[in-house]
């Protein structure tokens, strides 16, 4: 995965995109990038890693509200609480930025304390480890990038565009997660396709380039961007803080424009790699890019990427967005 390239983000450190970059340099076909699906509950408490609560909180009866107090889903969606990912994270944006605040709550309170206990014990110990009693009080939560749907172009068997390189995983685009991941589905997807993959190489492949084509496809390569005049240096932490602000959960055509120029700036000024942090750093900027550059080309509104300037679904993006080294 490439949850890294975000300032908040549910992934472990390893997830610098560095599978979909090295693929991207010997030739494979990249899909789907703009599709990055942020959690909207990971729990946002200072000096704490981001940490999910489980939207099965919210199944059982948890309630989201504004640090005001105030129930606020009912707001945004007749499904309330129970409304889909994508709907529940850009609410909570919302109800932060009318309240000035960086987080909001789910509130538990009101379900017996065994429930909790004994439904989400990974949840209520890791809370009390951090001197938080869910039972008692109030989840601080916020948005986090968490998954990507994008990837390695592959068929059905993990075979990429390129004959001997295969793919699975969260590095994979197989399009089985659509623009929108169910929840759970990528353990389903590593095991099915993990296998199929080893049932493939037992076999053998076949000479010649795999047939991965499938659906209405817009093909495309890095486009050269025109630099900006002034930049900020490039790091880890300053690349994390551009994807957050302008190629997050609700994005438009100047904040992505902005984000593209940067990374375009940032892949050429960039000296060889020579260590891991380099490498990693190399393969966020250039992975930041194909998420960006498909961010900006598609001006709809689908499944995880939203655009606050195209907001609704266009029939004519109805799609994929395929990136080439050449």
């Amino acid at each position: 995965g490439a949850g890294q390239l975000f300032k908040f983000n549910t992934n472990s450190d390893i997830a610098t995109g560095d599978g979909i970059a090295l693929a991207f340099k010997v030739g494979a076909e990249i899909m789907d990038m703009e599709f990055f699906q942020f959690h909207p509950t990971a729990l946002h408490l200072p000096g704490v890693t981001p940490f999910l609560i489980s939207e099965a909180v919210r199944g059982e009866g948890g309630i989201l509200r504004n640090v005001a107090g105030h129930r606020f889903m009912p707001d945004y969606s007749p499904q309330g609480d129970l409304a889909p990912r994508d709907i529940v994270a850009r609410s909570i944006l919302y109800e932060m930025q009318k309240t000035g605040s960086d987080r909001v709550f789910i509130d538990v309170t009101r379900l017996p304390p065994y429930i909790i206990t004994t439904r989400f014990p990974h949840i209520y110990r890791f809370c009390l480890d951090h001197g938080l009693d869910i039972t008692k009080e109030l989840v601080p939560v916020a948005p986090a990038a968490h998954y990507m749907m994008g990837g390695v172009r592959t068929n059905s068997w993990g075979e990429t565009s390129i004959t001997g390189l295969f793919a699975t995983g969260e590095t994979a685009c197989a399009g089985v997660h659509g623009a929108n991941r169910l929840a759970s589905n990528s353990m389903l997807e590593v095991v099915v396709f993990s296998k199929r993959i080893m049932e493939k190489t037992r076999k053998g492949t076949k000479a010649g380039v795999p047939d991965v084509t499938g659906g209405a496809e817009v093909h495309q390569v890095l486009s050269q961007r025109q630099i900006p005049k002034s930049i900020p240096a490039p790091s880890f932490a300053a690349l994390q803080k551009l994807h957050w602000d302008k190629v997050g959960v609700i994005r438009d055509r100047e904040s992505l424009t902005r984000a593209a120029g940067i990374l375009a700036a940032w892949q050429k000024s960039l000296p060889p790699p020579t260590d891991r942090p380099s490498y990693e750093l190399h393969h966020l900027v250039l992975t930041g890019r194909l998420v960006t550059e498909a961010a900006l080309l598609r001006e709809e509104s689908r499944g995880a990427h939203f655009r606050s300037d195209f907001p609704q679904s266009s029939p004519q993006w109805q799609r994929h967005i395929i990136f080439t080294a050449k």
